[in-house]
């Protein structure tokens, strides 16, 4: 496991908490792609890292999904608590 070579940026508040819970729970960023657009939304392995690395905007329709895909509601990543 690669370990990030930037300090996160300020673009979203989600990209820290999308990465430490798809890390929590197992799953890879490529698995996360792929369940990814198999909801609709069509994101590159480039693109997933930059919004992980709060590097990139999040869309709504991507912050949707993205909550579906590992379980999670929108509004905890969205909250600054650390509890689902």
């Amino acid at each position: 496991m690669r370990t990030r070579k930037q300090s996160l940026g300020d673009r979203n508040i989600v990209g820290a908490k999308i990465e430490q819970h798809r890390k929590a729970i197992g799953l890879k960023q490529k698995d996360l792609l792929t369940q990814l657009q198999i909801n609709g939304i069509d994101l590159n392995a480039s693109g997933l890292s930059k919004l992980e690395g709060q590097l990139r905007y999040v869309t709504d329709f991507e912050l949707v999904a993205i909550a579906k895909v590992l379980g999670v509601s929108v509004d905890w990543l969205l909250s600054i608590e650390n509890d689902k």
